[in-house]
């Protein structure tokens, strides 16, 4: 008789339970809140998730370039550009080169003394004084395998680092910052506090292996919070799509610039990492410390059109690796939102 009241009142409560499993079972309050959210909020939401996987601060900008929908993440905070500081070196020196105040057959003597830590091939290929480069050359190291000796050497060439920021100033952008050599940031960012006039990237490993642990972590510190040599995410893609349009350069020019990016060899796990294989990007990446960077132009499918991005981060402590898993995801996201999302009538 128990067993039979027993299944009786399961039965019961069976058919006053809703059709589906429970798990499935959504809270109506908050899908009504998803269906009220505008495509922009959804994917500025998406963004703060995948942030979390960079272990920093990520900061995300870009522009649908034919039909100017932006989207802003930490936009307007400023950001370590590291390499990336170097499209606006090179935006600087073409500037140079269309007024005819430089040519790009110009030679260029490399000392030993010239040659820089980090990335980049004339350090590695160097053997000997009395190599020379045309500028066209260095131009292309730098762009396309981010070569720190041909920065600083276009840097100076260009009129030095007060010379480009007064150039992003000329064309209306306003925070973007280059105020350092890349061997004045190394130095600063690694602990070395004093950098030798006649420094050899030998001679700066030996001062960097000998560096105060308290002090290297110090300088770091005061490294990710200067303002010098740095750029909002909302910046750099001003200056990307400037460039696009040829509001900066004239039309040859830019495509030379566009093209060495379409070909960097540098950060192919970055905006590139999730992106269908062969989709064009011209992007210049850049790693120091705790910052990994990407910024670029991405063209869409067909008639999509293109994105100009960047995407930012800084104050890591996690591995290089995983910033840019976390870049390569947010870019997928804006990717998807640009091509799937009909920016015309968002």
């Amino acid at each position: 008789m128990q067993t039979t009241k027993s299944l009786i009142l399961i039965g019961v409560i069976l058919v006053l339970l809703p059709a589906g499993p429970l798990c499935a079972q959504k809270d109506p309050s908050a899908a009504a809140d998803q269906a009220l959210r505008s495509p922009q909020e959804r994917l500025i939401s998406e963004i703060g998730r995948l942030a979390r996987l960079s272990g920093g601060v990520v900061g995300v900008s870009a522009v649908h370039i034919e039909s100017q929908k932006r989207i802003s993440f930490n936009g307007r905070e400023r950001f370590p550009m590291a390499s990336t500081y170097k499209i606006p070196i090179a935006v600087q020196l073409i500037t140079l080169v269309e007024r005819g105040e430089l040519a790009w057959d110009r030679m260029v003597e490399i000392r030993e003394t010239d040659l820089r830590p980090g990335s980049g091939v004339l350090a590695k290929l160097f053997d000997k004084p009395g190599l020379t480069v045309s500028l066209r050359n260095l131009f292309e190291i730098m762009m396309v395998v981010s070569d720190n000796t041909a920065t600083d050497l276009l840097l100076s060439i260009a009129g030095g680092p007060g010379a480009v920021t007064r150039q992003m100033r000329a064309v209306g952008i306003v925070d973007i910052d280059v105020s350092r050599s890349v061997f004045e940031m190394i130095a600063a960012s690694s602990g070395v506090r004093k950098l030798p006039p006649d420094a050899t990237p030998a001679r700066f490993d030996r001062l960097e292996r000998e560096a105060d642990p308290g002090l290297k972590k110090k300088m770091k510190r005061e490294f990710e919070a200067d303002g010098r040599d740095t750029a909002t995410p909302d910046a750099v893609v001003s200056l990307l799509q400037g460039i696009y349009r040829g509001d900066f350069l004239r039309p040859e020019s830019a495509g030379m610039l566009l093209d060495a990016m379409r070909r960097s060899q540098t950060g192919e796990a970055r905006l590139k990492g999730m992106l269908p294989p062969g989709t064009p990007v011209a992007h210049k990446s850049g790693t120091l410390g705790g910052s990994t960077n990407d910024a670029g132009i991405i063209s869409l499918p067909e008639d999509g059109g293109h994105v100009a991005i960047a995407i930012f981060v800084k104050t890591s402590r996690k591995e290089a690796t995983e910033r840019e898993k976390a870049i390569a995801e947010i870019a997928r996201a804006v990717y998807d939102f640009y091509l799937f999302g009909c920016p015309e009538s968002l």
